[in-house]
């Protein structure tokens, strides 16, 4: 993101509020990271703890994974097998 890029916040983007405590000499590096990017120091604490949960947070999965589970483990090895036949007649 460049400082000529224009971030349109509306409905779509709830923000919370919350209190974040830093020592001295990271606020002091936050503050020069801003001033620097010409960026809030509030977006750039977004942007970290965004990347942060990317990172380590669980992954998002569909809710549809595993509904088709047969509870079977031979399932890919007899494939084959358990398909022949069907298609066939009623």
């Amino acid at each position: 993101m460049t400082p000529d890029d224009h971030i349109l916040y509306g409905y779509h983007m709830m923000l919370e509020k919350t209190t974040v405590y830093l020592n001295a000499r990271d606020h002091r590096r936050l503050k020069a990271l801003a001033e620097a990017s010409r960026r809030p120091a509030a977006e750039l604490i977004r942007e970290a703890v965004s990347e942060y949960v990317r990172r380590h947070g669980p992954s998002a999965r569909p809710s549809s994974l595993g509904a088709g589970r047969s509870g079977r483990s031979d399932l890919a090895e007899r494939a084959e097998e358990f398909l022949d036949g069907m298609g066939e007649g009623s």
